[in-house]
């Protein structure tokens, strides 16, 4: 039997019902992948028809988890960057992400004077899926028709972000145009 969006969205809101923490967020990734070995899926929501850039595809009304389809047309290269008080999964769908995790040194966690250090590079092969979970400072790489889904723990439109200059040694906070902190 083929794994759907819909089976996907019951076993993730069960996960974090009973595990609002990492482990809860672990099996939303585990999940995930289970997602993108269904090609029907991944054809609708990142294929070669699908709409391009961003799109909802789920936002749990309870919970608050959103879950977005992405259709990149162009490559694009992301500053160290956090989503603030929320996590999220990213699941490779076509082509690759490299991902980079860092750690923050100077012991801060608002914007201002900031050191980061490289810890981890890797990459997302389609199938994969990464979990970055709250304060978890990432930066992604990714090609020309790079496609993935992506889970977040809240609409990130409404949560204080921050992204990083480690040229300038600064943590600037992301303008969202609702962003709420």
């Amino acid at each position: 039997m083929t794994y759907t969006l819909d089976a996907f969205v019951k076993e993730a809101r069960s996960a974090l019902s009973a595990n609002n923490n990492p482990g809860g967020r672990e099996q939303v990734r585990q999940l995930l992948e289970k997602l993108l070995t269904n090609k029907s899926f991944v054809d609708e929501a990142v294929g070669q028809g699908a709409p391009m850039g961003t799109r909802k595809l789920y936002e749990d009304k309870d919970l608050g988890f959103v879950v977005l389809a992405h259709v990149n047309a162009k490559g694009h290269k992301s500053p160290p960057h956090d989503h603030g008080s929320s996590w999220a999964v990213y699941g490779q769908a076509v082509r690759y992400t490299d991902m980079s995790e860092y750690k923050r040194l100077d012991g801060g966690s608002d914007a201002g004077d900031a050191r980061l250090e490289k810890v981890k590079s890797y990459r997302l092969e389609p199938g994969h899926a990464g979990v970055y979970d709250v304060g978890a400072v990432h930066a992604i790489d990714y090609p020309e028709g790079s496609r993935f889904v992506r889970v977040t723990g809240r609409d990130l439109d409404h949560v204080k972000r921050l992204k990083y200059d480690e040229a300038a040694g600064k943590a600037i906070t992301i303008e969202s145009a609702s962003a709420s902190g």
